[in-house]
């Protein structure tokens, strides 16, 4: 509980817990709901705002590791995932064309949102994060598998069903 609350001592903190929520939600939500439709579009801009809060107060936060770490680097990503979702859509580019990059890249930011969630949730436990905030090789190596697990997870849902997803929307 105490490290839950840590991150709730700044206004970075207060606003990327409440726009990861709003994120994990919205993003969700896009996942399951019809692709195309108004609902869609407005969820996924909401989705969209989300993200861009949450990353940028992502660079805000450093308790941690009192500087640049892990979860920075994974913000990184995640932004450029995030924009190469959103750049067809907003280039308008031909229809095929954007319909399967945006459908790839927001799928994999939504993915890595749920990383990035399961991942936290975890070295929230006890015993995961030293007392002292410093990160440990349990820190790492429960970060590394939980990610993994849910990339996988989303990694197969995906290949599963993209052919059938990009037919139905190109």
């Amino acid at each position: 509980m105490m490290h839950l609350l840590h991150i709730l001592t700044t206004n970075a903190g207060v606003i990327h817990l409440a726009a990861s929520i709003f994120a994990l939600v919205s993003g969700t939500l896009v996942l399951f709901l019809k692709k195309g439709t108004t609902i869609h579009k407005k969820i996924g801009y909401l989705y969209s705002i989300s993200m861009l809060l949450l990353l940028i107060t992502a660079f805000m936060i450093y308790n941690l590791f009192g500087g640049w770490g892990i979860f920075h680097w994974a913000a990184v990503v995640s932004s450029l995932t995030l924009a190469a979702g959103m750049i067809p859509m907003i280039l308008k580019m031909p229809r095929k064309q954007y319909v399967s990059l945006h459908l790839n890249f927001m799928y994999w930011s939504v993915m890595g949102l749920y990383g990035a969630f399961f991942a936290e949730t975890m070295v929230r436990l006890p015993e995961v994060v030293l007392e002292q905030g410093v990160p440990d090789s349990v820190f790492y190596n429960t970060v590394g598998i939980v990610v993994f697990i849910v990339m996988a997870a989303g990694g197969y849902f995906f290949y599963r069903n993209r052919e059938k997803w990009e037919e139905r929307f190109t």
